[in-house]
């Protein structure tokens, strides 16, 4: 789930925040970066949470027009196709999803159920909804089909729930995209066979990748005053205090890759940092990163020393 990209994005505003708050407390530092990325995570069973509440707001509805003392002979006999969905029913008994759900006391819509009457409000007068109710039964693939485009065209892009995100926990914002794609990512692959014990997505795709952020972390923050030198040196013409913060640290975790991990290509390097720049600093940052690293990474070669292993990595 967690993609390289996003845990540099993670490393990179956990060294701000140590920068910050004039931290050097590396250990401590470490399990703010990791309680991040599992926040990241948490991210994933509210959302898959969420469309089971839906369901079950769906059929709670349904029951009580049933029981109405003069209900209607459409409440009576009303089209449950939306309720019986196969797909709602396998995140319903998702047995994984439940257990997590509960350990880490994420019940979220059982508090705030407003969100889930403005999405089942969007739902229902959409023409997805319209289309898909216009008949009484369905193929597993028709229904999942469905479920993928309602979280795509309705419940994903819905402004009152990214402020809600956004209000929950600010450091969601980011993750957002990432578990948006994940999700839709792992409702295709849902099949008909698929039972309770469904595995959900994972936080990192192997033990690599966690290990990249945590070495990332802790060799940039070692190494930050050596880093910091070698940018002063490839910016004289400017003051070390007009460079923006972010600047500098996707600067030295760039050098970091450089230098201590061997199997990165630069060019690799380079364009992650200059994509982070343009999305989380300032208008010419990316310029800047780009003129700094090609002329640091250009005299490692030279000087033999880039750290690298295997053609196609310099």
């Amino acid at each position: 789930m967690l993609t390289r990209r996003h845990i540099r994005v993670k490393v990179m505003q956990s060294l701000y925040a140590m920068e910050q708050a004039n931290s050097d407390n590396l250990d401590k530092e470490r399990k703010f970066l990791l309680h991040s990325m599992d926040q990241m995570y948490d991210l994933l069973l509210v959302n898959l949470q969420l469309l089971v509440e839906i369901r079950k707001h769906v059929e709670d509805f349904i029951t009580k027009s049933q029981n109405k003392f003069l209900a209607t002979t459409e409440e009576k006999n009303p089209n449950q196709k939306f309720i019986t969905n196969d797909v709602f029913q396998l995140l319903e008994d998702n047995f994984p999803l439940k257990e997590q759900v509960e350990r880490k006391k994420l019940n979220y819509w059982e508090l705030d159920n407003e969100y889930i009457v403005i999405l089942w409000n969007e739902i229902k007068e959409s023409d997805i909804y319209k289309k898909y109710m216009s008949t009484n039964e369905s193929s597993f693939q028709e229904d999942k089909e469905f479920v993928i485009e309602i979280f795509k065209e309705i419940i994903a892009p819905n402004d009152k729930l990214y402020d809600y995100i956004e209000d929950k926990r600010l450091t969601w914002v980011d993750d957002v995209p990432v578990i948006n794609t994940t999700i839709v990512k792992f409702l295709r692959k849902i099949e008909e066979s698929s039972d309770e014990h469904m595995p959900l997505p994972k936080l990192f795709k192997d033990f690599e990748d966690k290990q990249f952020a945590l070495d990332l972390f802790r060799k940039t923050a070692l190494n930050s005053v050596e880093f910091e030198a070698e940018i002063e040196g490839k910016t004289p013409n400017w003051d070390k205090d007009r460079i923006a913060e972010l600047d500098k640290i996707n600067i030295k975790m760039a050098i970091c890759e450089f230098l201590k991990f061997p199997s990165i290509p630069v060019k690799v390097t380079i364009n992650e940092y200059l994509e982070l720049s343009k999305e989380y600093s300032t208008p010419k940052s990316s310029i800047f990163i780009n003129g700094i690293l090609d002329k640091i990474s250009k005299e490692y070669k030279q000087s033999n020393k880039l750290n690298k292993m295997g053609r196609g990595l310099m």
